[in-house]
Formats: C-alpha cells, structure tokens, sequence
C-alpha cells in the first residue's frame, strides 16, 4: 500500500471545549443534523485527526464528535417522505455521533462565507475561524488523494477497489442539494458521499453496491474508494464507515425531478416506470444471489406485524386525522397474520430499504455509456436505508416487496405535487412499474396483494406522522392513500 502523503498530527488539548459553544449554534442548523428539536446539552470527543497543521493560510481536523441531547419522545418519524429526495431528519436517540471536517482559517475569503461556522476567541486556535472544510477545494482535494494513495492516518483507513483507477487533479465542487449526508462531486467523474450521522458496523450503503459489483449487476455504481474509521483502541468496537467514492453519473436526473417534469408538462410516465420494476428487479435478483436469504414463516411474521400495529397505535395517538381509519389500516396487518397462520411463507432478502424516485437516476437517453451501465438506463443509488433506523434492523432480509411498496407510494407523492394532482397517472405508473418487475424478475409483485397492501399501509402510516410533524402541508398526500388503504374498495 502506497505510504500516506498527509503528515498526521494529534489535535491541540482543549480543541472541543472552545468549538462546543459555535458547534451548538451550528450543528442544528445543518440538514443533516437528526436531533432537531431538542437541544444539545454538550459533546463528547470520539476521535479526532488533524489532517493539515493550522499554519498562516489553513489547518483541517477530521473529527467524530458524540452530541448528546435528551431523548426524544413518542415514534421516530421516519427519514423522509415517500416523494422527494429531500429524506432526513427523523427522530435521533440521545448521543448521535457525527462527522465533521473543521477547516481552519485565519480569516475566510468571500467565496466561503456560507461555510462560516465562528470566530474562536478561546483555545488552542484563539483568533482563528472554523467553517465547514467540503466548501473549500483543498481539503476536498486532500481526501481525494488520501482515497487515490490509500492512506492511512490516524485512526482513519482510505480504501479502494485495486482494479479502479482514480486520476489526480480532478477538480471538487460540493453539491448544494444536501439530504441526511454530504456529496462532493470530483470533475464529473466521481462523487464521494460522506456520511454524517455515523453508527458502528457494516454500514449497507457500502456493503450491498460491493456485494452487486460482484455479481456484475450493471444497475448500481461500484465502489470506487471508500473511508473507514478503525475502532478506538481504549474503546475497542466495530469500524465506522464515513464515506464511499462511486461513478458520478453525468448530466443524469433523478426519478423525481424527471417524474415531475413530465407531469408538469402533461407527458406519460408509463415507459419510464415500466424500465424503472425492471431496473428494481435486476436490483433484488442480485442482492439474492450475492447474500443469504430467509424464509419467514408465521413467528416471524408474527413479530413483524406487531411491529406494524404498534407504530399504527403510536401515530394514531399523535395525528388525530388517523383515528377515523385505524381499524381499516390494521385489517392490512391482520390479514397478514392470517395468511402466516395458515401457513403460508415468504422469502426475505436483502433490501434497497428506501427506495423511492429521489433514490434512482435516469442517465440521459443516447449518452455516454459508463463503468457501471450504458448511457438512457435507470441506476439506484444510497442503499444506507432509512437513517433514523437502527443499523441492525437496516441490515436484515426483508420481502422485495417492500420496496416496491416504497416505491409505489412515491408515485402517488409525485402525481399529488402536481397543480392539479393526478391520481389517474400515478395508477398507471403503479401498474407499469409492476409489469416491468414482473418480467424480469418473473414474479408479479401485485400476486402477493396482503403483503404489498400491509407494506403500503405501513409506509403511508409513516408519512402521515412525518407530514404532520415536518410539513403539514403534504399531509393531505399521504391521508388520501390511508383514505384508500383502509376503504371498503382497498382492493
């Protein structure tokens, strides 16, 4: 392994003390950070790296810093709604630890002003400025090259896959769209995702593109490079995954921009969705050839349906607009356990987890083919699952079905943004992308209407909290599938 070009210096004492006052005006207000709401009562240091010294022009420290708060009350929302990429922000437990880059600057030029996060005027770095290193291209650059050397520093590990090259120079600009994480994209070539809400263990953003890269499954981008923390040798646990570089898929859209371009310009969607089930197929096909599957039968199922019927219980008490449907919306749960008693069983695998139009790229039609597909095909992207999860649940075989499910709901979001909405185009993307799942992956998913019926049920019982908490005013989104759901007519 080629040796680290970054020379490695331990942090200063005293470094969090005189960040803790700026970071709990900062954090919250970054939309990635989980805990809103409730107020950070103080920090605690995991690990910390200096990357560059803080000379006359910059300083970089790589820190994962623990923000405890007090613990949250009621059901986690979910990460986001059904519809848009804009996914984060569900419900944190007291202590999430995050990654932060802290660049160090005697004074910031201009073209950083919207990365400021204060001025120090105690500690080891009186009379400096902190902001948010990804903003400036030189520490972006700096992890590039520590990911292209593979270094090593500190406690940090830069991997990459041997047989992908990486070219030097190529120039970073992060992107403005942010979600639950950071993107930095490098000469149209890569994008590096850095993880900001870090959890011990395999993270599957990580662990399912490998695994689909051996396999050969040309749908999703392969790890280029990826970057670990290595486990704290006087608190020994799992490593930590932060960050993972893949293709960047230029001059691509994301399924729901295109969706709501369509519908704003009063085209059909049917083709689009039919090639999106067949993409999802090739997806699920993969993964259950590349890792283990279960079969669940009625104990299972059991414990997954109580599942279900608790969080319907929990998000009627707090939506008083659910109440009217509740004993609708839990015949889709009994019904589920009907079938298990009866004993009927399911295959479980793994899952995307997540998965709605903001999670799929469309890559321009006749354009450039790519490492990983050809140019005017349908690629699916972040398979972290849904954040506010824990890890462990994230990582276990589930129905493909629910996926589809997630996605189903998501046409239903896209076709209701629309001034007026468009129930009518979201049924017929519903039944394309079903068609096209069926044929390749040889199953209809709509044969299997209780367990399809009890996954949509449970995604849209989710946006109804959601919505009523973050965005009351795409509440009327998700109650029009709970109205339909729940209804004498669900079938």
């Amino acid at each position: 392994m080629p040796e680290a070009v970054i020379r490695t210096v331990a942090p200063p004492p005293g470094l969090l003390a005189s960040l803790d006052p700026l970071l709990r005006e900062w954090l919250p207000r970054q939309r990635w950070f989980a805990g809103k709401g409730r107020p950070i009562t103080g920090f605690t240091l995991v690990t910390a790296t200096e990357l560059l010294p803080p000379g006359a022009r910059l300083g970089l420290y790589h820190l994962l810093v623990r923000a405890h708060q007090p613990a949250p009350s009621g059901l986690s929302a979910p990460s986001g709604s059904s519809g848009s990429s804009a996914h984060g922000g569900g419900a944190a437990h007291s202590g999430d630890c995050y990654q932060l880059l802290i660049g160090v600057r005697e004074a910031l030029p201009p073209r950083l002003a919207p990365a400021l996060i204060g001025h120090l005027s105690e500690g080891p770095l009186a009379g400096r400025t902190v902001y948010e290193a990804l903003h400036d291209a030189r520490p972006a650059e700096l992890l590039l090259e520590a990911l292209r050397t593979r270094a090593r520093i500190g406690g940090l590990r830069f991997e990459r896959d041997p047989g992908q090259e990486i070219r030097p120079g190529l120039v970073p600009r992060l992107m403005t769209v942010e979600q639950s994480n950071s993107s930095v994209v490098y000469g149209d070539t890569f994008i590096l995702k850095l993880l900001r809400r870090i959890v011990p263990g395999i993270n599957p953003d990580l662990e399912l593109p490998l695994a689909l890269a051996r396999e050969g499954c040309p749908r999703v981008p392969p790890p280029t490079a990826w970057l670990v923390a290595d486990p704290d040798p006087a608190d020994p646990g799992e490593t930590h995954v932060l960050g993972v570089l893949q293709p960047f898929v230029q001059g691509a859209t994301d399924g729901w921009e295109l969706a709501l371009r369509e519908l704003a310009k009063g085209e059909d969607f049917v083709a689009e969705a039919r090639a999106l089930g067949r993409a999802t197929a090739e997806v699920h096909t993969a993964l259950a050839r590349a890792l283990p599957t279960v079969t669940l039968g009625h104990s299972r199922l059991r414990t997954m349906v109580a599942g279900m019927t608790e969080r319907l219980a929990a998000a009627v008490g707090a939506v008083p607009a659910l109440r009217p449907y509740a004993t609708g919306l839990g015949s889709a749960y009994t019904a589920l356990d009907d079938l298990a008693a009866e004993g009927q069983t399911w295959t479980a695998q793994r899952v995307h987890g997540d998965l709605h139009l903001g999670q799929c790229l469309r890559s321009p039609a006749g354009g450039p083919s790519h490492a990983f597909g050809s140019g005017g095909e349908w690629s699916l992207i972040d398979f972290e699952g849904e954040p506010a999860r824990p890890l462990a649940e994230r990582r276990m075989p589930q129905p493909a079905v629910r996926d589809v499910a997630a996605m189903l709901r998501s046409f239903d979001y896209a076709a209701r943004s629309a001034d007026p909405p468009q129930p009518d185009w979201a049924e017929r993307c519903r039944a394309a992308y079903c068609s096209g799942y069926a044929e390749a992956a040889g199953t209809d998913p709509r044969t299997d209407p209780v367990m399809l019926r009890a996954y949509e049920t449970d995604k849209a019982v989710y946006e109804v909290l959601y919505e009523a908490r973050h965005r009351p005013q795409w509440l009327p989104v998700p109650l029009a599938a709970v109205r339909r759901l729940a209804g004498p007519d669900r079938a």
